[in-house]
């Protein structure tokens, strides 16, 4: 399905300056119609806007609310202003494609979108249980799309009119472009290319990609031939002319450690190696044509391959006989061209046959991703006639602040569509949608993260460059919500993103970024050429907070103390100002066995936040506590590892009320750990191959009753878990750690129940076989004074069950607790892990 144009290579590699301006395209016809209140979501709504039909037809899988933090509302927002007539089918019935015909024909394309959560994560907790809720959804009414919904959708818009074509897009697709591993069906499935038959699948942040696309489309330019935009995949039968294809194990070769893309290489390093590699490929090279044999199944591809390129060595001989060269049969040709070379990955059945393979590709695919160096990859679905192949373009450029300051700036309702509200014309009440109310008075100030956090897809999607917007179009976002949004009270929840404290934090040198690939900025250490400084980010929480009609800006995106602490004005700044009593941080775990596999800092890095945030709000004479999350089940955690993580908890006086269990969430690494038990990160060695000796075999926690031994360590307080902690230790060896006393871990004896519990928040409680028969838990009276207060020296959360804050009551009066307390905490976790619409709670 691909053109097989010359001119199909330079545009993809268009570097991050020469990229064209978003707003700079010429609009298109229908821009006279002017702007919409919301987008039409019906034949109603269209004439009363004037239009007899929609340009781009948007299909998505949350409800409607058009605001920038929902992905369909920027894209929609963002086609509107080129001039497009946009509509919007949201959460359709998609047992027929009756429902996909709401709008008309769309007169360029389908905009396909699962939504802003992968689907089947939002349908399925980490134990492949289904949730009892949507918090996309008016109400949260669960049940509202289908699983895989892009692939659903996407067939659905083909059977309504199968000759428009079908742009797919959101953090589904992003997240499974080429073969992936699917932990619900636990196997190894196709790309969502080729499976949900759409002609180009848009992955990232998409915007200057669907820009492009949608004007190239407006001007009668064939779908099939769209093939040199940075960000899209598709299918093609043939490869392209003018292309250099790499077998991927001359990048990341199985069994052999290549020095250029160690993952702890520091970037300067790098960037000295690419200068020398530069300067020696400045004129031709003499490389000799090597013919590579077919690989067996066991070597990194099978199949037939092309000549292959030896790189070009100057040895002894050569410069003591001059001559050598021309005795040996050599041919001159001219240097590997960087742009308009693909690497080709293990194909589909390989990967799925070969778990070693899998995360060889996932290792190459993860190199393969800064806009500055990544190569265009594919690999191969299929065999015989049905063979076809995948193409990936490389990423997308980012947008520039002022980029991002057009799409944030463009004239949002800030509001759910009017079909959702209640009775009384408003959305807060029975119809309410949760992930709205959650970033309802927030403002998302950037994009990106460098973190790397193995478990986690967000840097898949997008990426490790950070996207700030200016300190201007923010407070005026600010001052509009302040203005314009109903039921707002002077209480700012979020000046945040994917994380806190990454705004317009980078590298030094753009040179060193665009050499870069390692998969961190912030592991093992911070490297020496990231900038972090937080005095742009200090100097906007101090004027949002000085704002009339503002009272309080709140922190509620992860904090990467890693980060923070390396700015102690910046803590403290947000410890005296911008946290509501509880701040929530998330060292993972306390073992470095863990800790390694999720490129997190160790816990000693947790430790000096600490002294910090206990200073600072001692100084500002605030009392406030630290929330720490962790995971259970993570690859390379040992039943040892959970045991002492269980037993800090319990020297620190937390008692986890609500725990996560490792998610293996598409093409993240900690996922290829999960399938494969190899390490991606070191290099991808065969256990039973010549260089087994470096092959790190990853200790993965695979069963329901291993899993849930994991995450009962975590809950160790919970009288429910005792019968199993009590069997788990003694097979340990560590009975001593069973007992009555401080020193113990759990008690020797069992209260009487029925396997429920109770909760602080009854929202997380386990209900019993038997009406008002709960186990008895603990109580946290000895960290409690007769006031109910905690006891000085004693570190607690609300998950200890913490008495509620005194808000100004009269003497006598009943406490209050913190208004919307329990809500919010209950879904803290559940935001981290499912992923807030702009990626907000993602822990740091």
């Amino acid at each position: 399905m691909i053109a097989t144009s010359a001119r199909s290579t330079s545009r993809a590699s268009t570097s991050r300056s020469s990229a064209k301006p978003l707003n700079s395209y010429k609009p298109f016809w229908a821009k006279r119609f002017g702007t919409a209140p919301f987008l039409p979501m019906s034949r109603a709504e269209m004439e009363q806007l004037g239009w007899d039909s929609c340009d781009i037809v948007l299909v998505t899988g949350d409800a409607y609310v058009d605001h920038p933090s929902f992905g369909m509302a920027v894209i929609g927002r963002v086609l509107e202003a080129q001039g497009f007539r946009v509509g919007i089918i949201a959460q359709p019935d998609w047992q027929s494609a009756e429902p996909f015909k709401a709008l008309g024909k769309p007169n360029l394309f389908w905009g396909v979108t699962a939504g802003n959560m992968d689907s089947m994560i939002n349908r399925y907790t980490a134990d492949r249980k289904i949730r009892s809720d949507d918090a996309y959804t008016p109400g949260a009414e669960a049940g509202k799309r289908p699983d895989r919904a892009a692939i659903v959708y996407s067939q659905r818009c083909r059977e309504a009119y199968k000759d428009v074509p079908i742009v797919l897009g959101g953090i589904e697709g992003s997240l499974r472009r080429i073969a992936h591993y699917d932990y619900w069906s636990d196997k190894v499935r196709r790309s969502m290319v080729v499976d949900s038959k759409c002609d180009l699948l848009l992955y990232g942040n998409a915007e200057r990609a669907l820009v492009e696309v949608a004007h190239r489309l407006a001007q009668r330019e064939p779908v099939e031939s769209i093939t040199d935009v940075r960000g899209t995949a598709f299918v093609m039968r043939s490869s392209p002319e003018g292309w250099q294809e790499i077998d991927s194990s001359e990048v990341d070769q199985p069994g052999r450690v290549d020095e250029h893309v160690h993952p702890y290489q520091t970037t300067g390093e790098r960037a000295q190696e690419q200068a020398c590699a530069t300067s020696q490929a400045a004129g031709e090279q003499v490389v000799r044509i090597v013919r590579r044999q077919d690989s067996s199944p066991g070597g990194a591809v099978a199949g037939n391959r092309a000549p292959a390129l030896s790189a070009p060595a100057v040895s002894a001989e050569k410069e003591n006989n001059p001559k050598a060269a021309s005795v040996q049969p050599s041919h001159r040709v001219a240097p590997i061209v960087r742009d308009r070379s693909v690497i080709r990955l293990p194909s589909y059945e390989q990967v799925k046959a070969d778990p070693v393979l899998y995360a060889h590709a996932n290792r190459v695919l993860h190199l393969e991703t800064n806009p500055g160096n990544a190569r265009a990859l594919v690999q191969a679905h299929g065999e015989g006639h049905t063979a076809r192949d995948v193409w990936l373009n490389p990423p997308p450029i980012p947008l520039t602040t002022e980029e991002m300051d057009w799409v944030f700036d463009l004239p949002y309702a800030r509001s759910p569509h009017p079909r959702y509200a209640d009775e009384n014309d408003r959305h807060d009440g029975a119809t309410k949608i949760p992930a709205w109310e959650m970033i309802r008075f927030s403002v998302n100030i950037m994009r990106g993260c460098f973190g790397g956090c193995t478990f986690c897809s967000i840097t898949e999607h997008e990426g490790r460059i950070i996207q700030s917007r200016s300190e201007a179009s923010i407070i005026r976002e600010v001052e509009d919500m302040r203005d314009k949004v109903q039921g707002f009270t002077g209480i700012v929840s979020d000046l945040g993103g994917p994380t806190a404290n990454m705004y317009r934090l980078g590298c030094k040198s753009k040179e060193i970024e665009a050499a870069c690939r390692k998969p961190s900025c912030v592991y093992p250490g911070i490297c020496q050429n990231l900038t972090t400084n937080h005095d742009p980010l200090i100097a906007i929480y101090k004027r949002a907070r000085k704002l009339p009609g503002v009272k309080k800006v709140l922190i509620g995106s992860g904090l990467r103390y890693d980060l923070a602490v390396k700015s102690p004005e910046y803590v403290k700044e947000l410890v005296q100002h911008h946290v509501g009593g509880y701040l929530k941080i998330a060292p993972e775990h306390t073992e470095q066995g863990p800790l390694s596999k999720m490129m997190k800092p160790g816990i000693g890095t947790y430790d000096r936040f600490k002294q910090m945030f206990e200073k600072f709000s001692k100084d500002a004479n605030k009392q406030q506590f630290l929330i720490p999350y962790f995971i259970a089940a993570h690859p390379g955690t040992s039943d040892e590892d959970m045991m002492n993580l269980a037993l800090w908890l319990k020297r620190n006086g937390f008692r986890a009320d609500q725990v996560q269990t490792f998610y293996p969430s598409p093409m993240a690494t900690a996922t290829a750990m999960y399938h494969s038990r190899m390490n991606p990160l070191k290099g991808v060695h065969r256990p039973d191959g010549p260089n087994a000796d470096r092959a790190e075999v990853v200790d993965v926690v695979k069963g329901e009753r291993r899993r849930r031994l994991h995450k009962a360590f975590l809950r160790y307080h919970d009288p429910n878990n005792w019968p199993l902690l009590r069997e788990a230790l003694k097979a340990m060896g560590r009975a001593d750690l069973i007992g009555n006393g401080k020193q113990h871990l759990i008690p020797t004896w069992q209260p009487l129940g029925d396997g429920g519990y109770q909760s602080p928040r009854r929202t997380n409680s386990t209900a019993g076989t038997t009406p008002g028969q709960r186990a008895t838990v603990a109580t946290p009276a000895k960290r409690s004074g007769a006031s109910g207060k905690p006891v000085k020296g004693t570190l607690l959360t609300q998950h200890t069950g913490l008495p509620p804050r005194e808000l100004g009551a009269k003497s006598g009066a009943k406490p209050t607790t913190r208004p919307g307390a329990a809500r919010s905490d209950a879904r803290t976790r559940l935001d981290a892990k499912r992923g807030s619409p702009v990626g907000r709670g993602k822990r740091g």
